[in-house]
């Protein structure tokens, strides 16, 4: 197996907006992240994931890009960008940047040419289509934030495909001009000094040239077998990497939301030539009667069989990433693990330790180190999410589903639960704000915060400390074996690691009750590297108790 230093690497992501502001004005910032690369570097953490930075309107909190080489005026300069980015490397971090190409702002210049007329030099840059039986849209395809895949323009009298807000207007890959123009920003951005690319959904970049209805899962059809992994996704990905990746000692990851095993091969395989890893969300995807809302948990035997079966069909072919929270999804400790006071500390902990053990390359959410948990949204008026907004207002309004009903389930998964502000004291706004923060800081702050778990040896922040620690101590945890044990067992998670004659074992108890494991006899008087509780792993009988996890060097 090829060693990288992106293999070896543990990935932190910022959300700007949320991490930390310096001026006051309620927004996180560019000058705010610098302020806190110390702390990041005591953390242990290497490499930094910035959401988007780049001029956006902010439909969907920069996602939406109306200027690719300049810096949203509420996050700060481009010399606070390159202060920061010179900050980070003096201190040995990395910056990877957010790289959104399969749609822009409609803001952005390319669209306000484009939608002037056909005979624009722009036209063709992104996708439109005529509408058919007079005024109705090109297919029947949703959105993935509620409502049609398409928009009506007065302007050119036609209809362009966004598969996300109507603000964000899918880019025309098939275009070779459009191709070339993100190409060169990147090679810019690369010039600059970044150390690599998060790509977002980047499965989505080719789609089909028949462009027919879907099936039909709520109000709209289905884009997916025509938008995603579409045919000549690869051979832009090739190319993208043959002209800008392949120059660059950097590290890139794609988001292939739906991805399989087998496809994750094609975009990330040791001699694939496309991306260095891809992020898959089989692991976090639930699926009940409202779609992706739901307030249901992921039972722990399909949980185990889905993250096995990433670590060992990708095992020597492709590299994994690792992750249980990022900007889109709720907060690990309320989802998979237990956020009462009682149970939140060690759940963490033992979600961390499930997670750090496993190979690949971890990445950590911005108070994800902290145990930071879901916040207690008393109305749809606190969401800022606009997927979040649609979503409310589509199933509770047009489908007529109660608030009673659907509320659980938005509290539950919304993408607004990881983008309440990190806390870093017990001050005012948590200390992330003087001013009135752009999204309410969760209430818990007081007792869950950075200055009070520094301060605390035993903390979430300490653990994720030791976890990274050892990972940059043994070969072992980044590039060994992975075995899964106990497949049917609903309440422990159990793996081995082996590599050049070490072996490791990761007992983690997912459940609130006490559980009795055997231990193998090859770790019986093995080293404890790391455990979330006080216990006698020398005995073959062990009593776990609740959220309890170790992990086992064989002697």
């Amino acid at each position: 197996m090829k060693r990288n230093w992106w293999k070896e690497a543990v990935v932190y992501q910022i959300y700007p907006r949320s991490f930390m502001d310096s001026n006051g004005d309620g927004i996180g910032d560019l000058k705010g992240i610098t302020s806190r690369l110390d702390y990041l570097k005591e953390l242990g953490i290497d490499v930094i994931w910035l959401s988007p930075v780049y001029q956006s309107p902010n439909d969907d909190n920069g996602y939406d890009i109306s200027d690719y080489q300049a810096i949203m005026e509420e996050f700060g300069t481009m010399e606070d960008f390159d202060e920061m980015l010179s900050q980070a490397h003096s201190r040995g971090l990395k910056i990877v940047m957010d790289l959104v190409v399969n749609h822009t702002s409609d803001e952005h210049r390319w669209f306000v040419e484009s939608r002037k007329s056909e005979e624009n030099p722009y036209h063709d840059y992104y996708i439109w289509r005529e509408g058919k039986n007079g005024n109705q849209p090109p297919n029947n395809w949703g959105s993935c934030f509620g409502g049609s895949a398409w928009q009506y323009d007065e302007s050119r009298q036609m209809y362009y495909l966004h598969l996300f807000s109507k603000k964000q207007p899918d880019l025309n890959w098939d275009n070779p001009r459009v191709r070339q123009e993100v190409f060169d920003m990147m090679r810019w951005w690369c010039e600059k000094g970044i150390d690599g690319f998060r790509m977002d959904v980047i499965s989505m970049i080719s789609k089909t040239e028949e462009m027919p209805d879907g099936e039909v899962h709520g109000l709209y059809g289905d884009f997916g077998p025509y938008c995603v992994h579409g045919p000549n996704v690869h051979r832009y990905l090739r190319e993208m990497n043959e002209q800008v990746l392949s120059k660059y000692d950097i590290m890139t990851v794609g988001e292939t939301s739906g991805v399989t095993v087998e496809q994750a091969k094609l975009y990330a395989g040791e001699d694939a030539h496309e991306l260095n890893m891809v992020f898959q969300f089989e692991h976090v995807d639930v699926h009940g009667k409202y779609g992706k809302w739901t307030d249901e948990k992921m039972p722990l035997s399909t949980l185990k069989e889905t993250l096995s079966r990433w670590q060992t069909q990708l095992y020597g072919k492709a590299w994994n990433s690792l992750f249980w929270d990022n900007h889109d999804q709720p907060r690990v400790v309320s989802r998979f693990g237990n956020d009462s006071p009682a149970f939140r500390e060690v759940s963490a902990k033992m979600l961390a330790t499930c997670l750090h053990m496993m190979q690949g390359t971890p990445y950590i959410f911005q108070g994800e180190e902290l145990g930071m948990t879901n916040y207690p949204f008393a109305g749809p008026e606190e969401f800022r999410d606009i997927e979040s907004i649609n979503a409310y207002r589509e199933w509770c309004e047009s489908k007529k589903v109660s608030h009673e009903e659907f509320w659980p389930c938005m509290l539950f998964t919304s993408r607004d639960n990881a983008r309440t502000p990190v806390q870093w004291d017990d001050s005012t706004n948590a200390g992330f704000t003087e001013g009135t923060p752009w999204i309410p800081v969760n209430p818990n702050y007081k007792d869950i915060n950075a200055r009070a778990e520094l301060e605390d040896p035993d903390s979430v922040f300490h653990y994720y400390q030791k976890l990274i620690a050892l990972r940059k101590q043994y070969p072992l945890i980044v590039y060994g074996k992975y075995e899964l044990l106990m497949a049917e067992d609903e309440n422990l998670f159990v793996y081995t690691r082996e590599l050049d004659g070490q072996k490791l074992l990761t007992v983690c108890n997912f459940s609130e009750q006490e559980q009795e494991f055997v231990i193998p006899e090859e770790f019986r008087n093995g080293e404890c590297l790391i455990c979330n509780l006080s216990n006698d792993y020398s005995r073959e009988a062990c009593v776990l108790k609740p959220y309890e996890a170790f992990v086992l060097l064989s002697s």
